[in-house]
């Protein structure tokens, strides 16, 4: 008798512990699709982002569609300032729209669009500056959202209607630098050291987010163009 409750019980014990893994591995399937499709979600938004705002190319009225499967788009306040022989001339209130979907995160900042996920950032479009080899002439576009409208969350998708203008400043010959107020200085950095301009770090204003200051060497005659994208998200 005692045998039997003993085989009974083995049995039950093996059913358990077979439940239990396919449970975990239940749990682990769930997890790699969520992040599947949070990646997925994250990659069409870029794509989105970069086909609808197009500040430097596009003039006048244009409308553009980021489509989500789950997630929240909405501006945010960011900042674009110019410096020349180590002071900070103009002070541009660029803004930026930002995606975030679980630890994935799009955002357009400064003309540039960045993808992220955990700790880690990538540029997916370089800003729109343009320094000539050498001492010589530096462009700094800065692209201004000026967004309105609520931020769009869930699962759908957000239009974006922009009319784009443009102003071009002569801003004489001097050293210069440009500051880009960011969440994700790192792929910033990446892109300077690759155009062979030095960084730093600093917070301008105080409210805890980082501007990447790029030194450009050498005197130079500098422009600022300033691109209004009048940017509504509904």
């Amino acid at each position: 008798m005692t045998r039997g409750q003993s085989h009974v019980v083995g049995v039950a014990l093996m059913l358990s512990l077979t439940i239990l893994a396919l449970g975990a591995i239940t749990a682990g399937v769930g997890t790699l699709f969520d992040a599947q499709a949070a990646s997925a979600d994250a990659g069409r938004v870029a794509d989105d982002l970069d086909a609808a705002l197009q500040p430097v190319e596009q003039t006048g009225p244009g409308t553009g569609r980021v489509a989500f499967s789950d997630g929240q788009i909405s501006t945010v306040d960011r900042e674009v300032r110019v410096m020349q022989n180590g002071s900070v001339i103009r002070e541009i209130d660029a803004g930026a729209l930002v995606f975030t979907a679980g630890d994935r995160r799009v955002a357009s900042v400064a003309g540039a669009i960045v993808r992220g996920q955990g700790s880690g950032s990538w540029l997916v479009r370089d800003p729109p500056l343009a320094a000539s080899d050498g001492a010589g002439v530096l462009v700094v576009s800065a692209p201004t959202l000026n967004g309105s409208g609520q931020a769009v969350a869930g699962a759908g998708q957000a239009t974006l209607r922009t009319d784009v203008s443009h102003d071009r400043t002569a801003l004489g010959t001097g050293t210069f630098g440009v500051a880009i107020e960011t969440e994700t200085p790192a792929a910033f950095e990446r892109y300077f050291e690759r155009e062979g301009v030095p960084t730093t770090r600093r917070d301008f204003d105080g409210d805890g987010v980082d501007s990447v200051v790029a030194a450009y060497p050498g005197t130079r005659r500098g422009y600022l163009v300033v691109h209004d994208l009048g940017l509504e998200v509904g």
